[in-house]
Parts: C-alpha cells; sequence; structure tokens
C-alpha cells in the first residue's frame, strides 16, 4: 500500500473528529445534569470516565490535521506561516471568549436592558485551550520539528509533576481548593473570571494546566505524521497499536504516584488519552482501510467536517433554549424535557433529550455539508 499523500483526504481522520464532536455533544446537553448516565459524567475530581477522553480528543485530533496542513506551509514564507497560525489561535480563543459572554445583554428588575458585565465573563474554557494548546504546538513543530517538539512536550509533562506539588497546600497539593492551578488563576484573573459549575471558583481549563494539554496536539502530530509516512499497511496499524497500548499502560502506573485528573490535565491524564486516542484511531483506520467498510461513516463525517462550527452551534443553541421561556414562564429546555422526554423515564429521558439535540445539530451539518459549506475557524 502507499504512503497517504498531504493532500489526500484522510476519511479517519474525519470520523475520528466526528465522533469525538458527537460525543461532546451528547455529554454536554443532558436533558437533566442531575439523572444523566455514570459515563456521560466526567469523574468527580481523581479518576476517569469515558467522558473524560472526548476533550483531550478534540486535541488530538487538532494534532493529526496539523500533520496533513503543515506540509503545505512549507513553500510559504515565514511571516505568512505566523500570520495563518497567530489568526487563527486569536479567532478561536475569542470566539470562546464571546461564547461566555453571549447573549451580551441582560435586563434588569424593571425590565431594562444592560450590558452584560465583563468583569464576571469567564476568560478561559474550552475553545481557548483549543487556541492556546494549537498556537504553541504549531510554533513548536515549525520552528523544532516533530523529534525536539516531542522531547519538549515530555519535559513539560515531566515537569507539570513537581510544579503541581510544590505549588499546591503542603498537605494536599492536588486538591480543588489548594492546587497550584488555582492559585494561580486567582492571582492573574480572579474568582470573577473563573468557572463556578464545581460549587466554587475553579476553572478546568486553567492557565497552568494548559501546559500539559499541549503535549495531546502533539501527540496527535507524531501520530497523524506516523500514519503518513508509514501508509496504511498491517505494521504501521500495529506499531500505532503498540503505541497506544504502551501509553495506556505507562499512564496507569503513573496515576499511581500522579493521579488521573482531568481538570486539572495530569501529566498522567495526558498519556492516558494520547494512548487511548492511538488505539481508537488504529481502530478506526482498520475498519475503514483495512476492511474498506465505509458505509457508517457518513454520520461522523458530517460533524467531522465542520467541527468547530457545529460546537459553537450546539454550544450557542443550549445556552439559547435554557434563557427562552415559553409564554407561562418556563424555560424552552425545561419544556422540551419534561414534555417529550421525561415520561420515558429520569435517565432515559435526559439521554435521548441530548440525543435529540445532537441530532438537530448534525441536521445543520448535513445541510451545509450537501451545499458544500465548509466553515474554516
Amino acid at each position: 500500500m502507499n504512503a497517504i499523500q498531504p493532500n489526500q483526504r484522510f476519511l479517519a481522520l474525519d470520523v475520528f473528529r466526528g465522533m469525538t464532536i458527537c460525543f461532546m455533544i451528547i455529554v454536554n446537553t443532558p436533558g437533566s445534569g442531575l439523572y444523566a448516565y455514570a459515563p456521560l459524567k466526567h469523574a468527580a475530581w481523581h479518576g476517569f470516565t469515558p467522558t473524560d477522553l472526548v476533550f483531550p480528543s478534540f486535541l488530538f485530533a487538532v494534532g493529526n490535521a496539523m500533520s496533513f496542513v503543515m506540509p503545505k506551509w512549507d513553500a510559504l514564507p515565514q511571516s505568512q506561516v505566523l500570520a495563518k497560525i497567530i489568526r487563527r489561535t486569536i479567532l478561536i480563543f475569542l470566539l470562546g471568549f464571546l461564547l461566555y459572554w453571549f447573549p451580551f445583554f441582560h435586563t434588569d428588575a424593571e425590565g431594562h436592558f444592560g450590558l452584560m458585565p465583563i468583569a464576571h465573563t469567564r476568560v478561559l474554557g474550552v475553545l481557548q485551550r483549543i487556541a492556546l494548546a494549537y498556537g504553541i504546538a504549531s510554533l513548536m513543530v515549525w520552528y523544532w520539528k516533530p523529534r525536539i517538539s516531542l522531547i519538549v512536550a515530555i519535559i513539560i509533562l515531566l515537569l507539570y509533576w513537581p510544579i503541581l506539588y510544590f505549588s499546591g497546600d503542603p498537605t494536599d497539593p492536588l486538591s480543588m481548593t489548594g492546587n497550584g492551578v488555582l492559585k494561580l488563576d486567582k492571582w492573574l484573573m480572579g474568582d470573577n473570571h473563573l468557572y463556578h459549575g464545581e460549587g466554587i471558583a475553579f476553572d478546568p481549563e486553567g492557565w497552568l494546566s494548559t501546559l500539559p494539554a499541549i503535549a495531546n496536539v502533539i501527540g496527535g502530530y507524531i501520530a497523524g505524521r506516523y500514519v503518513q509516512q508509514k501508509g496504511k499497511t498491517y505494521e504501521g496499524l500495529a506499531m500505532l497499536l503498540l503505541a497506544g497500548f504502551g501509553l495506556l499502560v505507562a499512564g496507569y502506573f503513573w496515576d499511581l504516584g500522579f493521579p488521573i485528573n482531568k481538570k486539572l490535565w495530569t501529566s498522567s491524564f495526558v498519556v492516558y488519552t494520547v494512548g487511548l486516542d492511538c488505539i481508537l484511531l488504529a481502530f478506526i483506520l482498520y475498519i475503514i482501510d483495512f476492511r474498506h467498510k465505509t458505509r457508517w461513516t457518513r454520520f461522523f463525517v458530517i460533524f467531522g467536517k465542520n467541527p468547530l462550527f457545529i460546537y459553537l452551534l450546539s454550544e450557542v443553541g443550549a445556552i439559547l433554549i435554557y434563557i427562552l421561556h415559553t409564554n407561562n414562564a418556563t424555560p424552552v429546555h425545561k419544556w422540551i424535557y419534561d414534555t417529550i422526554f421525561l415520561p420515558t423515564g429520569i435517565f432515559l429521558g435526559s439521554f435521548l433529550f441530548s440525543v435529540a439535540f445532537m441530532l438537530v445539530c448534525w441536521l445543520v451539518g448535513y445541510w451545509l455539508d450537501r451545499k458544500k459549506i465548509y466553515i474554516r475557524v
């Protein structure tokens, strides 16, 4: 089998990315967060659930895509490459910030409109982490090339371990209230700009914990580059599986001294998730390129061709159905859930609501694909 050409469409990547977006929407929009199935919830603190794989998998897919795009930049002047990286980084970060500021206006007790205060708007988040991890990883690979970038990523993971232990509270440096990630975020931004969904001011996408996330992107880049170099061969597939299994074992044992923790994005979490992503990508490659079973891929490719736009659409849509109300002042989200889905059961109904919401987003993606509209962010 021949090596994959840089300009060839990578169906497995589109499917991998599409599966990530599909699952991300499902876990983000339950009918009731209190009654979501356990696998569809993040680990409370230390530990791991299938949901914890979603975000690092998207970063891994970002790295995969970089490995196909960057060869096209070789003929471009350095200034143009830098402009591309910086512009995309700023744009994705800004979209993430605007998402948390949305809907921008609010009404007071007297019904007057006012601008939502920026002083209480969350600064960091999912898109912001994607932007920063992409930007830094792109610069690393462009200037230092893959081998040195991989070494630097490993050094970051090794240093992040003692940094968290020595910057946190001596009694429990990895607790939610005493970790170094929270301390730095409080010092840089204050409580008002942090996420409050954990019951306290704590951002699971903090500044410090974004550093190890760079390694997820680098891991995806290395995996994508390896697939291109080795081509669609059984040897290449076996090596990808072995690498994934080795990383999985390494992350499992590292967890004994540095717990797997998605919210702190610990180094063991990075190694563990990159290993799982390598195995998952190898499995998708095997089904598509070795067994030639592609009929099932169409559904996920729809998500994979407009991933960031569909994710933004899902988040904006979720916000709207929470803030919009029916005539009897019931939030639209609650009315739909209570009327259509709750009668099927509290857990099943919550799950079916999220699936239905995901399918609505898919229909938008399907329409865009039919019109050949691909929104590059």
